[in-house]
């Protein structure tokens, strides 16, 4: 049984749950804790780094995208506390995405022809895009064709977004986080070199629904290496909370470094 869901997305990003949903979810899974980890900003709603909301324990979070030596990578931020730090990068990223959202939604609507129900906001991102192409009547799309060959990285509509580097976005996280680690380690090229940087991190996600095996050794030698918290989730972006995450006496580790 799935205690501790530590890795959700809701509408503040690319989720389709609402905040007040999220409760619901976590009773109707079983689950006691959920972390709100949206894309590239803290949940707006959320005023606390941890609180309770219909029964259930919300930890505020963050997931971000940041520029490694070893390629692009997602960093999850737990406990968030507003600071100046990460409130100027949250912004920067921010703008980009929605300028990048509206080139994206730009391009679409000159190589299908038709207009997109979708303006471009903060949180924007391509399932937005993606959703809306599967909605219209005339794109000829569903959400997996949209990304499949119109806003896929090398389709027609793909547009590179900017995200900031790794000593940058650790160090915002840092400073404003109770616990900062590497996201899913084997959905990169190159896992061993992914892990790499979790020397200079406090945790790695440890359980995730890869859908595949996974040399999970990899993890725990970097667990036992570095000394890290091991976290986990179900990277949920719909109403379907743990499919995987931590069980009470793991979450007990994630647990004694919240405020």
């Amino acid at each position: 049984m799935v205690y501790a869901d530590l890795h959700v997305h809701t509408t503040a990003s690319d989720g389709t749950m609402t905040l007040p949903e999220v409760p619901v979810a976590a009773r109707t899974a079983g689950v006691q804790v959920v972390a709100i980890t949206d894309h590239d900003r803290p949940h707006p709603e959320l005023d606390a780094p941890v609180s309770d909301r219909g029964g259930v324990r919300i930890v505020r979070g963050i997931e971000l995208r940041v520029d490694s030596p070893e390629g692009a990578v997602d960093l999850l931020g737990y406990g968030v506390r507003e600071t100046n730090a990460l409130s100027e990068l949250v912004e920067w990223v921010q703008t980009s995405r929605i300028e990048r959202g509206r080139e994206i939604i730009r391009r679409v609507e000159n190589e299908l022809g038709i207009e997109l129900d979708l303006e471009p906001v903060a949180g924007l991102g391509r399932p937005h895009v993606a959703r809306a192409i599967a909605a219209h009547p005339g794109s000829g799309f569903d959400y997996e064709g949209a990304f499949a060959e119109l806003i896929g990285a090398n389709c027609p509509c793909y547009v590179p977004r900017e995200i900031p580097g790794f000593d940058r976005g650790l160090s915002a996280l840092r400073e404003s986080c109770a616990l900062v680690g590497l996201a899913h380690p084997f959905r990169y090229p190159d896992p061993e070199a992914a892990l790499s940087l979790t020397d200079r991190l406090d945790a790695v996600e440890r359980w995730y629904p890869y859908g595949r095996p996974v040399d999970t050794a990899l993890v725990e030698g970097a667990v036992e290496r570095n000394d890290l918290v091991p976290t986990g989730g179900s990277d949920a972006h719909d109403d379907r909370l743990g499919r995987a995450g931590l069980d009470e006496p793991a979450y007990r580790a994630v647990g004694a470094r919240l405020p």
